[in-house]
């Protein structure tokens, strides 16, 4: 692309009150309406505050700060965004940055509380408009719903020690620790299903049953198949209680192990010739033997987790062993070639029924847990890029606020389907939400006039079709 003019012959001038920037928000923040956001933000949380009332209007400041961070605000001042040229034709009850920022200030832990209630039934709303979590049940794997708990979390680097919570955690850097938990099935992508903001010296595994409790009824409610469940986790949630809460709760379990002695005795009672090749980086497929032919090989053995507790507590599953060679070479003999090969061994505890699932799926499962970084990547190049306010509270809702966002994105690009249905929220962004138009009037109708020739028009109009076209539905 070049550019074809000469400098004197181009300006500019910020004067047309006929235009608008984010014009997808249109078909999404009427889905965000049909799934009831207003009215559950209006009758569910109760922010009030001494002298002027910052509370007021819970609904429409709610769906303000919803649509900023759908069109890519990471911070208050970025919610200027919605406040141009012909937004206030489309939109009513568009707030000032300062005024959001007093509204989430006015937040206490119970009001966190109450937006997560909130948080829990939009998305079971957005679910009666579009599937969130459909199975199919032609394998094993994708008839299957997979939680996802945050691999040891995600830090949010903060850069001033007044900001309250503040800490240094396992990173070593100066942060907030937000934990996260996605669902997911084969077929649609991952929706936020809990989140919590703690302290940044949190340890990662600190109420992480009642967490997994928490995220198992909110999956429930939009579990309508009544699909079976798996947890997949890293090591720092391997502990008889999170286990306990899962199993409780009818979900399997697939965590990841610390290497303690009662697991290397368990690996070494695996047989030389019980290991098998599986795909994996570099990975080769011979035709002729029917395998793959690779470095990486899997194992398992029969494991009962937790014997170290009470009966009630002790888990009976398969522990299932990938080993890679050492390439580690200050963990090779030095100086010589060794007389035989060395290993690195990385385990997980699974409760999946062997029948069902062999040591190779099992492990192709519990290795796509690493898709949740996906979620982190993705927030921190939106809503998450720092956190807004000194005080706790309020950030502790916008990081519940980024979720409902997240999710509320999801819905509507699994209404547009095809190509879209699996858009991380940048694309939409670029594709759908800040496509611009030009307002006009016509026979009192309003028209948007896009873009020709836009490249994702046909998406955009079945968003359109999806969220305003069908009359509105009663939901609870």
């Amino acid at each position: 692309m070049l550019f074809n003019h000469t400098p004197a012959a181009v300006s500019y001038s910020f004067n047309d009150t006929n235009l608008v920037s984010p014009t997808g928000l249109v078909p999404i923040m009427r889905l965000a309406h049909l799934a009831g956001l207003p009215d559950l933000a209006e009758q569910r949380l109760t922010v009030t505050t001494t002298g002027a009332d910052k509370g007021a209007n819970p609904g429409a400041k709610l769906s303000t700060l919803i649509a900023g961070m759908a069109t890519g605000a990471d911070s208050i001042d970025d919610m200027n965004i919605l406040r141009h040229g012909g937004t206030n034709r489309l939109f009513d009850r568009v707030y000032a940055p300062s005024t959001l920022g007093s509204f989430l200030r006015s937040f206490s832990f119970g009001h966190v509380r109450q937006l997560d209630a909130i948080s829990v039934r939009l998305l079971t709303n957005l679910d009666q408009h579009i599937r969130l979590l459909a199975t199919s049940p032609t394998t094993p794997q994708s008839s299957m719903i997979f939680v996802d708990v945050d691999i040891d979390d995600t830090v949010i680097d903060v850069h001033s020690a007044r900001k309250q919570g503040a800490g240094f955690g396992y990173q070593g850097s100066r942060g907030l620790n937000a934990l996260l938990a996605t669902a997911s099935t084969s077929t649609f992508s991952q929706i936020i299903v809990g989140q919590r903001l703690r302290k940044g010296s949190t340890s990662s595994a600190r109420g992480a049953d009642k967490f997994v409790s928490d995220v198992l009824a909110t999956t429930r409610r939009i579990n309508s198949d009544g699909a079976p469940v798996l947890v997949r986790a890293d090591f720092a949630y391997y502990s008889s209680t999170m286990t306990k809460a899962a199993r409780g709760a009818g979900a399997e379990v697939s965590v990841t192990v610390r290497m303690d002695k009662k697991v290397k005795a368990a690996i070494s009672t695996i047989d030389d010739d019980a290991w098998t090749g599986i795909q994996y980086p570099k990975a080769i497929f011979d035709e002729e033997a029917g395998a793959w032919i690779s470095n990486a090989e899997v194992a398992e053995v029969a494991f009962t987790a937790f014997t170290s507790k009470k009966k009630a507590l002790q888990v009976p599953g398969r522990l299932i062993v990938r080993r890679v060679p050492e390439l580690n070479e200050k963990k090779r003999t030095a100086g010589q070639d060794p007389l035989f090969d060395l290993y690195r061994y990385h385990a997980f505890f699974t409760t999946l029924d062997q029948d069902r699932f062999d040591t190779v799926l099992a492990d192709q499962i519990h290795r796509k847990r690493a898709i949740i970084e996906q979620i982190n990547a993705e927030l921190k190049n939106g809503a998450l890029a720092h956190m807004p306010s000194g005080v706790f509270e309020a950030n502790a809702a916008w990081v519940t606020i980024a979720a409902m966002t997240h999710n509320l994105l999801r819905a509507a690009a699994g209404l547009m389907g095809g190509r879209m249905s699996k858009a991380r929220a940048q694309t939409l962004r670029t594709r759908i939400i800040l496509v611009p138009a030009r307002i006009a009037h016509r026979a009192r109708r309003l028209i948007l006039n896009l873009p020709r020739d836009w490249p994702w028009a046909e998406e955009f109009a079945r968003l359109w079709q999806a969220a305003l076209s069908p009359p509105q539905r009663a939901l609870t």
